[in-house]
């Protein structure tokens, strides 16, 4: 007798990647369970303030109440001190989202991306129970174990224990960003059953957000 489970993971790949004045986030729009696809436009993106963007992998139903909590909680900042949420303060305020329900966790995967309060692009990731970490880039979702390493060797980040810190932005420009992400999934796509239909990549910068998509094969 199969058990029942209050979890399902319905796949998908998200990356993110920070440059000195970006930020690009991206992931595919298939949503699927076992071999079957629920649908191919489904986006797993979430604008949460003017500058910062999460995008999520794992068990949709999960993604779309912690969103809603988001919601509601930057609603009531913005309410309280009359600005919008930085980027950095966002990151905090998931993972303590995340942690208040440590016991029963959310099976959502994270990936947040955004503009800290100095205008560089910053990408914070985290696990299901709010453990988070400031990165260059990062992966996440069914995808990620493919991504992680291409990643690695290209864009190798310096180590958090050199002293003095060094920078974790990307060396690359905006373009340059886009088109590693879009070989990415390309890759990625090839191998992994849970990701393709489509990409869709979210890019912010000094001029605001603005969505770019590319097909992905579909089978």
């Amino acid at each position: 007798m199969a058990n029942w489970s209050p979890y399902d993971n319905n796949g998908g790949t998200c990356v993110a990647i920070a440059g000195a004045n970006y930020c690009v986030i991206a992931a595919d729009t298939r949503m699927s369970t076992g071999y079957s696809i629920l649908t191919r436009d489904y986006s797993k993106i979430c604008k949460l303030a003017d500058k910062s963007v999460m995008a999520s992998s794992g068990f949709q139903a999960d993604v779309r109440a912690l969103q809603k909590v988001l919601a509601a909680r930057h609603s009531i900042y913005q309410h309280q001190h009359n600005k919008q949420m930085s980027c950095p303060a966002m990151a905090q305020l998931l993972s303590n989202t995340l942690y208040y329900k440590r016991f029963f966790p959310y099976y959502a995967f994270n990936v947040l991306g955004g503009l800290d309060n100095e205008g560089k692009g910053c990408v914070f990731t985290y696990d299901a129970v709010g453990s988070y970490e400031r990165v260059g880039y990062s992966v996440q979702g069914s995808g990620s174990t493919l991504i992680m390493p291409f990643l690695d060797n290209q864009l190798k980040s310096p180590s958090p224990l050199l002293l003095p810190a060094k920078d974790a932005v990307t060396p690359l420009s905006e373009p340059e960003a886009i088109d590693l992400v879009k070989t990415c999934f390309a890759s990625a796509t090839e191998r992994d059953i849970y990701t393709g239909d489509k990409l869709e990549i979210m890019v912010l910068n000094v001029d605001g957000i603005r969505c770019e998509y590319m097909e992905l094969r579909k089978d």
